[in-house]
């Protein structure tokens, strides 16, 4: 006993399988798109995070690095201001010392 109406229901069956299984495959391969577009905006997302922060630290240590020079020209203009005192209270000290010794007698 033969079945003639096996094959075409085979077929079809092998039709619909075959079609089921490139509709699996796309949506498989759309769905892998979509997460590597999702991994790509992350990465994207995470650098620009990256370049603001750094540009954040770039512009403190700037600002740091000008703050210190000011702070440096500062010290130094004390520091010659202090050395100048010293100067001018040794002359006077001196004068001041001979006249008491003169005084002295």
């Amino acid at each position: 006993m033969e079945k003639p109406s096996s094959r075409p229901v085979d077929k079809a069956a092998e039709r619909k399988a075959a079609f089921d299984y490139e509709r699996e495959q796309r949506r498989g391969e759309l769905e892998q798109a979509k997460e590597e577009a999702a991994r790509q905006k992350d990465r994207e997302r995470r650098q620009q995070a990256v370049d603001k922060a750094q540009a954040a630290l770039d512009k403190a240590e700037q600002e740091h690095a000008k703050r210190a020079a000011a702070i440096q020209a500062e010290v130094e203009a004390l520091e010659k201001r202090s050395q100048t005192e010293e100067a001018r209270w040794d002359k006077e000290k001196e004068r001041l010392e001979t006249a008491l010794r003169r005084a002295r007698g």
